[in-house]
């Protein structure tokens, strides 16, 4: 198991997507996992504990890390605790489901900052920490390829992470250090659910998608994992799509 013993970040690890990866990461017992949030105490604290109930050491770090100093002072934290960071997995997000025509220059540079901005300057700051042959993860989302109603600002942010995974896989390769994206599609999450329509939306896209439902945030989780593992070794830059088929419906 690759992951064990290793030191483990996640942004956005509170809830969803994030802490479910936590909790799947945990079942290969790294050294430590640490779960980045922004709000939501509680449910950092929660993660916190059902982490430890696995045996493993856990952390949960404050930070809005959509601002460079606030993202800074995570990354100098981890290097004061722990030295070290062997995997970096970028999956805080922002979106504001409005057309592109009314997105305001504010919502843009925000939605932009904690999505795109923040896995570039994540990515270098982790690099610095990291051993040879450590991973990097980006979350995507199948708006970064289709146009999706109301979620061009979002859609346009994850595209322009998915151009970063390929670069950064380039010039991180000399070190071994695998880059990747896993690209979600449409997954049962608090965010998702603040759609006006989720319930339509959600029986909408079950209706089309071959494996007859839709994500939950342990079918992504999974696929984190994986792209953790050795026999993943030989995948390099990639954007893994895993969103049950949908997309081959066009």
């Amino acid at each position: 198991m690759w992951l064990r013993d290793r030191v483990v970040l996640i942004t956005g690890g509170s809830r969803g997507i994030g802490r479910a990866t936590a909790l799947r990461m945990a079942e290969e017992k790294p050294a430590h996992i640490a779960v980045v949030y922004a709000l939501d105490h509680e449910a950092a604290e929660s993660t916190v504990k059902e982490l430890e109930q696995c045996g493993i050491s856990a952390s949960a770090i404050c930070a809005d890390v959509g601002q460079e100093e606030e993202l800074r002072r995570v990354f100098d934290l981890m290097e004061e605790r722990h030295g070290r960071i062997d995997v970096f997995i970028s999956n805080a997000a922002r979106a504001s489901f409005v057309p592109l025509l009314e997105v305001s220059a504010r919502t843009w540079q925000k939605v932009g900052d904690l999505n795109t901005r923040a896995f570039l300057l994540g990515a270098q700051m982790a690099a610095k920490l990291m051993p040879d042959g450590s991973r990097i993860i980006a979350l995507s989302s199948l708006g970064s390829s289709f146009c999706l109603p109301n979620y061009g600002a979002l859609g346009a942010a994850k595209a322009a992470m998915e151009a970063l995974v390929r670069y950064l896989a380039v010039e991180l390769a000399p070190r071994n250090i695998h880059v990747n994206a896993v690209c979600g599609g449409f997954v049962d999450t608090d965010s998702t659910r603040l759609l006006e329509n989720f319930k339509g939306v959600a029986a909408e896209v079950a209706a089309r998608t071959p494996a007859g439902r839709i994500a939950q945030p342990d079918d992504i989780a999974g696929v984190v994992l994986l792209l953790c593992r050795s026999e993943a070794n030989w995948v390099r830059g990639q954007t893994i799509v895993a969103d049950g088929g949908y997309s081959l419906r066009g």
